[in-house]
């Protein structure tokens, strides 16, 4: 999909260097450890697409699909750099994280300026109902991570719980960024509504298979710490499947590790023996493929063609890429 996207997803990029610029010297340093960290851009790139899919053909001469995709990206790296300084995190995408590097102050507040030129870029396109659409996800993302927050340590979280927290935290955005592509393609109702629900079950699944990345892959695969999860004491399927299928020698365990936070160096290769001998990842892994056959199965009110083709296949691949 970024081949297929190039051109556009080469303009993107380059508005969100240019929206990154500011005369106060440390924003642009931190932006730059920022565009440098990569990343799949998947949330722009499904704006792109959508827009696309929809018809948007630049007619205007403005770009807003490319302006709004911007947009996406700069809502979505805002939330991971208050994240980081949420959790500690010392990695992002196999670096040092933002925080790491320059500090939690300067984390937060250039946090702060992604947010406000998100919705400088929202103000210029005007489009009430893009607007509502973005500011609606802005809002319940951050109430995914307060319920993340909530929830954290507690192994009465029950799944449904445990899935309001991601939908909040990841689909939410994954699925405003879809609709806002139909806005500009100027979409039917229920052809949006369908982008909207696609990109809210790849959001699901894409985090689902997060999850479970963090006890099942390597530090190079994850781009953060393995076990990250697991130190902070997340409630995440992994661990709520081991929990309910272990033992109660297992439960003492985990309720030692998770809700009191009392770790030794040698407990995170025994969670990982849990896990694997309740078949958690599996579980996880199965959930997460449900929500892929749900995001792929709403796309059934498009027409054939390659953008859908890709979706299709970008659903496929955020359930399958732990396999």
């Amino acid at each position: 999909m970024a081949d297929y996207l190039a051109q556009d997803m080469r303009a993107c990029n380059q508005v969100i260097i240019d929206r990154m610029q500011s005369p106060v010297a440390l924003i642009p340093q931190l932006a730059a450890h920022l565009v440098a960290a990569g990343g799949k851009r998947l949330r722009p790139l499904l704006t792109l697409a959508s827009a696309r899919m929809c018809g948007y053909d630049n007619q205007d001469g403005k770009l807003r699909h490319v302006e709004i995709a911007a947009c996406v990206e700069f809502i979505h790296t805002a939330t991971l750099l208050h994240d980081d300084v949420v959790d500690e995190s010392q990695l992002r995408r196999g670096l040092a994280s933002a925080n790491a590097i320059f500090g939690n102050k300067a984390s937060v507040l250039v946090g702060d300026f992604l947010f406000a030129r998100a919705f400088q870029i929202l103000t210029a396109d005007a489009s009430l109902d893009v607007m509502a659409i973005l500011s609606a996800a802005s809002a319940t993302l951050a109430e995914g991570e307060v319920m993340q927050m909530t929830t954290q340590n507690d192994l009465s979280t029950s799944v449904d719980q445990y899935l309001q927290v991601i939908y909040g935290k990841t689909a939410a955005l994954f699925a405003a960024a879809c609709e806002s592509g139909a806005v500009i393609g100027e979409a039917t109702p229920e052809k949006r509504e369908a982008l909207r629900v696609y990109g809210a079950n790849l959001g699901m699944a894409f985090q689902l298979v997060d999850d479970a990345l963090d006890y099942a892959a390597d530090q190079a695969v994850l781009g953060k710490e393995v076990g990250d999860d697991f130190r902070e004491g997340k409630v995440t399927l992994p661990v709520l499947a081991a929990y309910e299928a272990g033992s109660e020698e297992d439960r003492v365990f985990w309720r030692r590790v998770i809700e009191d936070c009392e770790q030794t160096p040698e407990d995170l290769d025994a969670a990982l023996a849990r896990i694997a001998a309740t078949d958690a990842i599996a579980t996880t892994l199965a959930k997460a493929e449900d929500y892929a056959a749900k995001a792929r199965e709403a796309l059934a009110i498009f027409g054939d063609g390659e953008i859908k083709s890709l979706l299709i296949e970008t659903a496929s691949y955020s359930a399958s890429r732990a396999s």
